[in-house]
């Protein structure tokens, strides 16, 4: 590796940044696979339609079981990290995660199917933690460090974009695609396109394989362990005196940043976009078809017998049809929505990596997004939601950047604040505990608590959208205090 000129970039410096890149890439890749095959997957291994309850309901508890496996065994992988060496455990998490989606693709049950999303999101929570640690440690020179652990975490907002298109395309094509042995859908005699999209998944395994023999391990950890002075990485020492402080306000920050992602931009898409002014007509036309669904797919849960539950899917079937070109044009929005809020996140992560390049102090960094995100959050909801249009898209796209480069901060501030022999533990303790455990619990707070205290009842898209604007100002406001008492990082931590 070459160190006599920080600001060149040898070839082992090249190939660890494509590393990275991929890495965090295809982390947003694999989870942002959820949304989009789960309410098709679970429908056809419940054997009901995709609007019937149980997939609603079903869709919820993967959601939660996900994040708090990915949050437990996160925590675990962070603290192998430091055990095992970090491209060893960094290499492992890929392949977990490029190979759980394909043997999903496979699944027969409902079990079956969320046991491998759960493994998926054990890996990319692992992963991380352990990539953001290797690259920190293997770029000597403190400039080059800085800048490239903001470049290469920017990659994780394509991963959206990427598999929103392979979604479409696999959907556009799926008819002259090869089987593969994927089991036929439900009544249909080809595989169900979500099947296709999860196999999908495998694609980080194949560059990561064939690079990761010309990479090294991280030279100072790998030192430090050869000469047996390297110590051993425990929970328990995060909390020490000297530790405490900022194991606690990281996982705290972390929840908050988190906690505004799912709270609040992770609900708008499916949540609040259909109530937008721009899809008033189709909101009314929705209404009694839905209705009527919701009435059909009440009995058909409720009886056993298969003539009369036969009977019901087809009229529930009857009834999509119908709902279907309506559900188009609020799809079309979702679908217009979500670009605007990966843009935006990109446009977060790529500002962060910039003003850390120029030099900023890093609570003066953490502040330039927390000041804005205390007024745009509550404008954005209360206000812009109620215009809708241009106004509320690129108020949205404004949430999405302050909210993502968040993420970005901690990945790359969190090497700096613990110790060698504890970067993995404490990284890890709080992405996974705070951010994935706690943070992702504000999507239940937002659309089944706060939303229907509001409504009274059964919550629309108007109550959800208040319900996410009070979330995340609270959150946000919660986050501006708590950063202040943030320390900053000394130069080198390594004891």
């Amino acid at each position: 590796m070459n160190t006599n000129s920080p600001t060149s970039l040898s070839r082992t410096h090249v190939l660890i940044i494509i590393v990275a890149a991929i890495g965090f890439l295809f982390d947003t890749y694999e989870l942002l696979m959820t949304p989009l095959v789960a309410p098709a997957a679970i429908a056809e291994l419940l054997k009901v339609p995709q609007n019937n309850p149980l997939v609603t309901a079903w869709v919820g508890r993967l959601l939660w079981i996900t994040a708090l496996c990915g949050g437990v065994f996160g925590l675990l992988g962070g603290w192998l990290t430091d055990k095992l060496g970090r491209k060893f455990v960094m290499a492992g998490a890929i392949f977990i995660y490029s190979f759980s989606p394909v043997a999903a693709a496979y699944s027969t049950s409902l079990e079956t199917f969320i046991f491998f999303r759960c493994t998926t999101f054990i890996g990319v929570c692992v992963e991380f933690v352990a990539a953001i640690t290797w690259i920190a440690e293997l770029f000597e020179d403190k400039k080059q460090k800085e800048k490239w652990l903001g470049i290469t975490q920017a990659f994780a907002s394509l991963g959206g974009v990427l598999v929103t298109t392979m979604s479409a395309w696999i959907l556009a094509n799926a008819a002259t695609l090869p089987t593969l042995g994927l089991p036929a859908g439900l009544g249909a005699a080809t595989p169900g396109t979500w099947r296709f999209l999860l196999l999908t998944g495998m694609l980080p395994a194949i560059p990561i394989a064939l690079l990761l023999p010309f990479v090294p391990e991280s030279r100072v950890w790998q030192e430090r362990r050869a000469a047996g002075t390297l110590k051993r990485p425990s929970f328990g020492a995060l909390f020490s005196p000297e530790l405490r402080r900022v194991t606690l306000l990281t996982a705290a920050l972390s929840a908050c940043a988190y906690g505004i992602a799912f709270g609040a931009l992770q609900v708008t898409v499916a949540r609040v976009t259909p109530g937008l002014p721009e899809l008033s007509a189709q909101a009314k036309q929705l209404a009694p078809l839905r209705k009527a669904g919701e009435a059909l797919n009440t009995k058909l849960n409720a009886t056993t017998d298969p003539a009369e539950r036969g009977k019901l899917i087809a009229e529930i079937k009857a009834n999509f049809v119908q709902q279907q070109p309506i559900n188009k044009d609020v799809q079309a929005m979702s679908n217009r929505v979500q670009f605007f809020q990966e843009m935006g996140g990109l446009t977060g992560r790529i500002a962060l990596a910039v003003l850390i390049i120029v030099g900023i102090s890093r609570r003066a960094l953490l502040r330039v997004f927390q000041f804005p995100a205390v007024v745009i959050l509550p404008v954005t909801y209360f206000v812009l939601f109620a215009k809708g249009g241009d106004a509320f898209l690129w108020g949205y796209a404004a949430c999405g950047l302050l909210t993502v480069a968040q993420f970005s901060y901690f990945g790359e501030y969190l090497p700096k604040v613990f110790p060698l022999h504890l970067r993995g533990t404490g990284g890890s303790f709080a992405t996974n505990v705070g951010g994935r455990m706690i943070g992702t619990s504000a999507a239940l707070l937002t659309a089944n608590v706060i939303a229907p205290m509001i409504a009274g009842g059964d919550a629309k898209p108007m109550h959800i959208a208040q319900a996410a604007g009070y979330v995340a100002v609270s959150i946000a406001v919660l986050a501006l205090v708590l950063g202040y008492f943030l320390p900053e990082p000394k130069a080198e931590v390594q004891e």
